[in-house]
């Protein structure tokens, strides 16, 4: 079993402040208030989620879409104080799920503390491995931070990185910390990648009924965080929840070249 010790820091910093994100924290407060404000919701949806699927890229493309998902957790957030934050490892070759050694991740909102007693479950069980250096760089758990940070306030994080590793895997890493309503569930992942907006349309509207109805796997064209989700929906199938699609765009439709675009959805996750 590998250590706890922190490789190199108690804290991890940034690694795309001022990139995917605004880099001030009076800026990016801003951002984020405004993108959940403006968050589209299907009429009805007021119940509150037990997990989210929300996209991962710079804010000025895929924030819209976040916020649609962000929105629902407004009236529940007094009562969410741990988060299990899920994304694709995209720079380090991992060979199933890491969690960091560090006691904290920090945006320029502050610090947000490590669940260590989820992170010690998980290690102790023999479901994760420890390792700073696929945390270090990756943007899908970063990205959702600033979000988490302006409508939950305070919350430990339990952030995992994704590497090879098998639905079945997911599921189990999910199921050992799913706990009660005071933990939330957020699987970080964008959709299809780099298609013309028109076809990009079609196969994420494909690609959102699959996580809707539940009905097969997801792969890597589909979503860059497929196994994520693939866990997730596995351990939602399990426990009997239903799926429910917030939003669905498209980088062509927020701030991007309609030629080459990155599909983004917002699902939730519920009680049935």
């Amino acid at each position: 079993m590998l250590s706890l010790k922190p490789e190199k820091s108690s804290s991890r910093p940034p690694a795309v402040a001022g990139l995917f994100y605004p880099g001030d924290a009076a800026g990016l407060r801003r951002a984020v208030s405004a993108y959940v404000a403006a968050g589209r919701l299907p009429d009805g949806t007021l119940r509150r989620p037990k997990a989210l699927i929300v996209p991962h890229a710079g804010y000025v493309y895929s924030g819209p879409v976040a916020g649609s998902a962000y929105r629902l957790l407004r009236d529940a957030a007094a009562d969410i104080r741990h988060v299990v934050l899920l994304g694709p490892s995209h720079r380090v070759a991992l060979t199933g799920l890491a969690v960091p050694a560090v006691n904290a991740f920090t945006t320029p909102l502050g610090e947000v503390a490590i669940d260590r007693q989820g992170r010690e479950r998980l290690v102790g069980l023999g479901l994760v491995t420890v390792a700073d250096a696929p945390h270090e760089l990756e943007h899908s758990l970063e990205v959702q931070l600033p979000f988490l940070q302006v409508v939950l306030g305070e919350f430990e994080l339990l952030p995992i990185a994704v590497g090879e590793a098998t639905s079945a895997d997911v599921a189990r890493v999910i199921e050992a910390v799913w706990n009660g309503p005071e933990t939330l569930l957020l699987v970080s992942s964008d959709l299809s990648h780099y298609h013309d907006a028109v076809l990009a349309r079609r196969l994420d509207a494909a690609t959102a009924a699959a996580i809707v109805e539940q009905r097969r796997e997801l792969d890597g064209e589909q979503a860059c965080g497929a196994t994520g989700i693939n866990g997730l929906l596995l351990a939602a199938r399990r426990r009997g929840l239903v799926v429910e699609q917030l939003d669905l765009r498209n980088s062509g439709d927020t701030a991007g070249d309609a030629s080459r675009v990155v599909g983004y959805g917002s699902f939730a996750v519920y009680q049935a």
